[in-house]
């Protein structure tokens, strides 16, 4: 009927439209009422509503992929658990088993059903990012999920509008901010209400019994575009490679993609097996940051939904590192997960003969601190000083593109937001001494890297505290850069007096002293001596390349007043 009734189609967009601005109000109510900095701050979150058979519709453009495409087939999960015709008014379910939602404990997964005139229409999805789960606290050192934290199966949150008690007392029992972790559990049954709310507003404004062709529209329309952007492409299969810092060694990521009639598939057959760490990637997060990385290069303007996420399917073997069995500890599982994109870039530069960034810092900085009595070494008697458990999220540089240099301190992949330093420390005694852009950490090329970060933390009061470094990557392996690019430069961290830390593991900072953090860059792209001398010289003004590299890599001499001395410039580039 739209296909070839205009008018038809055009009112089917209207309601599309008006779908995405329910699940967008949905995820602000998440924003607007959480208790977590990382999801009222850093967007560290997904909304996004399904049809009664488990298919996403619509997401909320708030929000991060390994979330929103974890969620896509966590709702599934529900229903086995839950059939559809069972469900009631004021029903509410969560879990956050990192195998059934989106990778580790510390998200939860909350799906509520919406009814109309007693009819199920729809499910509500939302997921958010938790302060604490209990267990050994936020890092990559557990040994199995059991260490990592309180695991709560498909369950309950309300039933016909009656919350479950019994879980809020588990919860309240086994986490150390009972009233963040609580308040974040009541936000997004709260968000997931107020989609259920609008929508049927929606449906009773134009005149909806049931989402069913409206769903079929959204997802046919998707898929079918998908599909097009897909044949586009040179049939074949590509490989690429990527070696990370791991834990107790190096891993080793290969993927395989495979360009068909059928759509796109991707293999990580000959990747490394699952760490004895909390590096690990449980499946449905591999999902989600495989497809993403593909949808940024083929069909980036389509809408993400069932139909666009169809065509993309992935494999990896179970025991990998990208598919790891129950029970392995997955805290830090984005430290891995998150590479993937780049990985897809690699394929997909070779499959398209070019076009994709070089690669970026990927994993975040997510960097939970701890203190107080009995919480660091040698204060278990102290009254003077503050308990307190705060993330920082943080970000370096990403690769550089094939016609625009990286970005700085951005998060990509996840695309969250780094965690206002003004909040940290006005919710603990945490102080941040200094934050900056990383001079010379963007990799050179004719488009330069983003720039990582100078971070310096201490605390207000005279006492040692905790840090994780479980997400802390591209220490040992720097993002690389294209096509004769140059790799950005390494992460490192330690204490402002000089020490370094090792590894992903969690480290303590001695009264007095201060955090250092030095954020990775991204890749070059090109070769750098053809990146105009003007450019270069703008990058020295600014702060963000030094004279010494402008002219070691980008053979760029510079006068005394920062001009380009064009002569020696001309010798430097082998043209004087």
């Amino acid at each position: 009927m739209t296909r070839n009734d205009p008018t038809a189609a055009i009112h089917m967009q209207i309601m599309w439209n008006r779908l995405i601005a329910v699940v967008e109000e949905q995820a602000q109510t998440l924003i607007h009422t959480a208790f977590s900095t990382a999801v009222r701050e850093a967007g560290d979150l997904s909304a996004g509503v399904f049809d009664p058979a488990g298919r996403m519709i619509a997401q909320a453009v708030t929000g991060t992929p390994g979330h929103v495409n974890s969620m896509a087939l966590s709702v599934g999960h529900f229903l086995r658990k839950y059939p559809a015709e069972t469900m009631k008014p004021g029903d509410v379910y969560l879990t956050n088993d990192p195998w059934l939602s989106t990778g580790h404990l510390y998200d939860f997964t909350v799906v509520t059903p919406a009814f109309k005139k007693g009819r199920l229409v729809a499910l509500f999805a939302s997921t958010a990012h938790v302060v604490d789960i209990g267990g050994i606290g936020f890092g990559a050192d557990g040994r199995s999920v059991f260490e990592e934290g309180l695991c709560i199966p498909i369950m309950p949150l309300a039933e016909a509008g009656t919350l479950n008690k019994h879980l809020f007392s588990i919860v309240e029992s086994n986490v150390r901010e009972p009233t963040q972790v609580k308040g974040d559990l009541h936000s997004l049954a709260a968000c997931n209400e107020t989609g259920c709310r609008r929508l049927v507003e929606m449906m009773d404004e134009f005149a909806l019994e049931t989402l069913a062709e409206i769903a079929q529209f959204v997802i046919g329309n998707s898929r079918e575009a998908m599909m097009l952007e897909i044949g586009k492409l040179p049939k074949g299969t590509w490989h690429h490679a990527m070696t990370v810092d791991g834990f107790e060694e190096p891993i080793e990521i290969r993927a395989a993609l495979t360009i068909s009639d059928d759509g796109i598939h991707v293999d990580y057959d000959g990747t490394s097996a699952h760490s004895g760490y909390g590096i690990n990637v449980p499946f449905c997060y591999t999902d989600a940051y495989t497809a993403f990385g593909v949808r940024c290069i083929v069909g980036p303007a389509i809408l993400n939904n069932a139909g666009s996420l169809a065509p993309v399917t992935v494999s990896a073997p179970e025991g990998s590192i990208l598919h790891a069995p129950r029970p392995s500890a997955v805290t830090a599982r984005h430290a891995v997960g998150q590479m993937l994109p780049d990985v897809m870039f690699g394929c997909l530069h070779r499959a398209m003969g070019g076009g994709t960034p070089a690669e970026g810092a990927a994993s975040l900085w997510g960097m939970p601190l701890f203190g107080g009595p009995g919480i660091a070494p040698g204060t278990q008697h102290r009254k003077d000083i503050s308990r307190f458990t705060v993330m920082g999220i943080m970000a370096g540089g990403t690769g550089a593109r094939p016609r625009q240099d990286g970005m700085s301190a951005t998060a990509f992949p996840s695309r969250v937001r780094c965690i206002p330093i003004e909040i940290t420390e006005t919710i603990s005694p945490v102080v941040v001494w200094r934050k900056e852009l990383r001079a010379d950490s963007g990799g050179a090329g004719r488009q330069r890297g983003g720039l990582g970060q100078t971070i310096e933390i201490g605390l207000t009061e005279d006492a040692p505290f905790i840090m994780s470094a479980g997400t802390m990557d591209r220490v040992l392996f720097p993002a690389r850069g294209r096509d004769g690019g140059k790799p950005g430069a390494a992460g490192s961290f330690g204490l402002s007096s000089g020490s370094l830390f090792k590894g992903k593991q969690k480290h303590t900072v001695p009264a007095g002293e201060r955090l250092l953090l030095e954020l990775p860059g991204g890749g070059g792209y090109g070769d750098p001596q053809q990146r105009e001398p003007s450019r270069v010289a703008d990058d020295v003004r600014l702060g963000l390349v030094s004279p010494d590299v402008a002219r070691q890599d980008y053979g760029v001499a510079l006068d005394a007043t920062g001009a380009v001395d064009e002569t020696a410039t001309e010798v430097l580039r082998g043209n004087g």
